[in-house]
This record gives C-alpha cells, sequence and structure tokens, in this order.
C-alpha cells in the first residue's frame, strides 16, 4: 500500500508490475491510497467490499484478476486456474452484468491457446478490456454533452465517474465534459445512502475536475427537480435489460419518478457491455442484498434504534418507459429500446 498524490490525475484500477493495483475507494475522501493485489482471492474480496465499485470497473478489475490467476498459475493448469478464478469472481457481485462479460472475454481469448500462450493472452485480453473501456468513455462523453442546454444544472445519483469505470466515467463523464464546454453551470450531487457514494465519491471526482457542486440529501431530489430547480437529471447504470429496463444504485428510481413527473429530461449513460441481451426485462435482474449494518451504522458506528433490523437492496429497476434516453458509445438510444439494443448488441450502427 503507497500514498498517492493529492488531486488528479488519478488512476482507479491498473495493472501495475504483475499485480492489480486499485485506488482503494473506501478510503476516499478521507485518504488516497492504492491496494496492490497479489491473489485472487484480494481481488475478489475488493470487488466485494467495495474498495473497487461501479459495473464496467468492477468489469475491468476481474479481467485483471484473471489474468493475475493466469500469471500464479503452475506450468500445464493455466486453463484451470483461469476457470477456478472465473468462478470465484462472478459470484462477488450478482447486479453489475459488467462482471460476467469482462470474465467471459477473457476466457473466450485464451480458449484453444497452447497453456504456455495463456497466460500472456489473458494479459493481453484484460488490457484491451481497459482501452476500450476509455474510448467508450470518451465516445460517450462527447454524444452525452451534446444533449445538455447551456446553464444546465445537472442532478447525479450515485458515483459514475472515473472511479466508477477505470476510464473516463458513465454520467459523471459527460457531466465532466460538458463542464467543460461550457454547458454546465451546476451539478447536484444525490449523498446516495447507505455508502454514500454521491457524498463521498461524486464529490471527490468533481473537486478533482473543478466541477461545481453541491451535495444534496437523497430525500431532497424529487422537491428541487420538481421545483424547477434542475435542467436535467443523468445516471449510470449497473444492468440494462434488453427492453431497456435499467437496474442501478438504489435510489435511483425516485430521480427517475421525479424527472418523469416534472418532465425534464432523465438520461442513463452505460457502455454497451451494461447491456444484457439475456434479461430480457427488468423483472429477471437479480437485486444484490447487502449487509444491513451499512443500514444499521455509519462509520462503523449504530445510527438506528437498538434492536431494529434493516433491509438492505443495493439496487432498484427503472422502467423502460421512464428513461428518456441511453448514451452509450453506439451514440444516443431514444424509444423504442429494444430495437436500438439489438442493434448495437450485433454491432450495427445507430440509425
Amino acid at each position: 500500500m503507497s500514498a498517492l498524490p493529492p488531486g488528479p490525475p488519478y488512476v482507479p484500477v491498473a495493472w501495475h508490475q504483475g499485480r492489480v493495483r486499485l485506488l482503494d475507494q473506501t478510503r476516499l475522501p478521507e485518504e488516497s491510497f492504492t491496494l496492490d493485489l497479489a491473489t485472487v482471492e484480494e481481488v475478489a474480496d475488493a470487488i466485494s467490499t467495495m474498495r473497487v465499485r461501479g459495473a464496467p470497473a468492477i468489469g475491468v478489475t476481474a479481467a485483471y484478476g484473471l489474468a493475475l490467476a493466469a500469471s500464479l498459475a503452475p506450468a500445464g493448469g493455466v486453463h484451470a486456474a483461469i476457470e477456478a478464478a472465473a468462478s470465484t469472481l462472478s459470484a462477488t457481485r450478482p447486479t453489475a452484468v459488467n462482471l460476467r462479460w469482462a470474465l467471459d472475454r477473457v476466457r473466450t481469448a485464451v480458449a484453444g491457446v497452447p497453456d504456455a500462450r495463456a497466460a500472456a493472452t489473458a494479459l493481453e485480453a484484460a488490457l484491451a478490456i481497459h482501452e476500450a473501456q476509455r474510448e467508450a468513455d470518451r465516445a460517450a462523453a462527447t454524444a452525452g454533452a451534446a444533449l445538455l442546454p447551456p446553464g444546465s444544472v445537472v442532478l447525479t445519483h450515485c458515483n459514475t465517474g472515473p472511479l466508477a469505470t477505470a476510464g473516463l466515467g458513465s454520467a459523471l463523464g459527460v457531466v465532466i465534459e460538458a463542464y467543460r464546454q461550457g454547458l454546465v453551470r451546476h451539478v447536484l450531487a444525490d449523498e446516495t445512502r447507505p455508502r454514500l457514494q454521491g457524498a463521498r465519491l461524486t464529490a471527490w471526482e468533481l473537486q478533482q475536475h473543478g466541477v461545481p457542486f453541491d451535495v444534496i440529501a437523497d430525500g431532497a431530489a424529487a422537491s428541487l427537480i420538481l421545483g424547477s430547480r434542475v435542467t436535467v437529471a443523468i445516471v449510470g447504470a449497473d444492468r440494462v435489460a434488453a427492453n431497456g429496463d435499467t437496474a442501478n444504485k438504489v435510489g435511483t428510481l425516485g430521480v427517475a419518478l421525479a424527472a418523469h413527473a416534472a418532465g425534464i429530461p432523465f438520461y442513463v449513460a452505460a457502455p454497451i457491455s451494461t447491456f444484457d441481451p439475456s434479461t430480457p426485462s427488468g423483472d429477471a435482474i437479480p437485486i444484490e442484498e447487502r449487509d444491513p449494518a451499512e443500514v444499521l451504522e455509519a462509520g462503523g458506528v449504530r445510527i438506528a434504534a437498538p434492536g431494529a433490523s434493516a433491509l438492505n437492496p443495493a439496487f432498484d429497476v427503472t422502467p423502460a418507459r421512464l428513461v428518456t434516453a441511453f448514451v452509450t458509445e453506439a451514440g444516443v438510444f431514444r424509444p423504442p429500446f429494444g430495437p436500438a439494443i439489438a442493434r448495437a448488441l450485433r454491432g450495427e450502427p445507430a440509425p
């Protein structure tokens, strides 16, 4: 573990000297520390404990986890090590589809490759996944910025910047690019209970990029939207079903409902890897239930009444009918979403 210099540039995820290097997001904003992960078990734990989070960043980290497993395997055992690591990593976060997508990409890349070349091939595939994420973020940021009118006040939920994608960010990447173009006047960042990704991480990233903002309580979002104090809401996604239903951090649905009632745009920014053709609708998306202590405690100190219990779904599902458009590296998808998503997954250009 080593200290990072304060401020940008910051590197959320990297392959470094045969290890998986992470900026530990549980230590932000108080401390900026890197973790050099030396085993698959350490990578799995980092994903489970949200030291790395955000669906694309989880996918990149998992891909590097397979490369790490391959590099540590004995001669003749690389393929077996990759399969065992994929099984371990796939169980860490069930909702984020990028995790499974990235694991499958690396496994496909090494299939049929001689064992002596498999470790190098796995690393090449992981590095390619990471670079493709960077390029996807750049393209999406450009496409999304074009949707925002000058002087926009943008409301965000959770964290969707470089920390969440290991690239330039999804929804927050759009916001940062639009600010650079002079289109965004201010950002309202939902605190995002219970782990406060907005208050801790989005606020930190906006500071790094010099974007003016205020953190707001999650419960304030609806009244601010209905009070005409928000121009547009833009969020990320952990999985998008084939029909456009979208799983994102819990609390997103409330933002979407308020935006719909107020008649303002509600955009979802996500890479194509987050769209899951095997999930027909939001009803089929598994919702991760996390430790109730995340709700009952704050900073390890109990804040709920003694003996109180808690429910802690990590995500909710926003119906496609509440989404104005999806912002992706393949362009902007507008309703009806099913055909647009199917075309993009086939690699066809947007019409």
